[in-house]
């Protein structure tokens, strides 16, 4: 067992901050300029995918929870592979109208 095996605990779990931080401690293979571009996205949807995970699983023991917490981030990562962040309306920002908006299709000749 290797060193960064043995700190992978709930409670080193618990000081991550970083959207880099949470892929070097599971271990996941990244591309730093997708990271750049998505970090906010990712973090915003790990964070669903993890309410979910406590939820589903609330006697999940603490190596059963970091396993699917591992799982989750490789998730939410691949998932902005393959859609746009806006198409995911993770943010509130997104999932507004704008009051003043017309949609040219709503205009009519």
């Amino acid at each position: 067992m290797t060193s960064a095996e043995t700190a992978k605990t709930l409670e080193s779990f618990n000081t991550l901050k970083d959207t880099e931080d949470y892929l070097k401690f599971f271990n996941i293979e990244y591309d730093e300029k997708f990271v750049n571009i998505n970090r906010l996205h990712i973090l915003k949807q790990f964070s669903l995918l993890i309410k979910e995970i406590d939820a589903t699983f609330p006697d999940a023991t603490e190596t059963e929870k970091l396993e699917k917490y591992g799982s989750a981030f490789e998730e939410a990562y691949e998932l902005f592979k393959e859609q746009k962040p806006v198409d995911t309306r993770l943010f509130k920002v997104f999932k507004d109208k704008p009051k003043n908006f017309v949609a040219l299709e709503d205009v009519t000749t």
